[in-house]
């Protein structure tokens, strides 16, 4: 199991997540601000099994606008094993 942690910009919180949640990946969202000027930036997690991560890069890639200025990065992802995951 793996565990994605997307940091995004706010614009491209909502195309990002529905997109994802469209193909049944589970999304919990973090507002978070970091970067340039402290701008809004929104953190996803996602928590899916190994063989669904190349799916949702692809899916988080498709959906982040991109900067014409190309100073931002678009988004900042990183893929994390997961050892034990439990629901409550």
């Amino acid at each position: 199991m793996k565990l994605i942690i997307a940091i995004i910009k706010d614009e491209d919180n909502e195309a990002v997540s529905r997109a994802l949640t469209k193909q049944d990946y589970r999304v919990t969202l973090i507002a978070s601000t970091g970067g340039f000027l402290r701008s809004g930036r929104s953190t996803l997690l996602i928590g899916l099994e190994d063989e669904q991560v190349e799916k949702a890069l692809e899916i988080i890639r498709q959906n982040c606008k991109k900067d014409d200025q190309a100073k931002e990065k678009r988004a900042t992802v990183f893929v994390l094993n997961v050892v034990q995951f439990t629901q409550l």
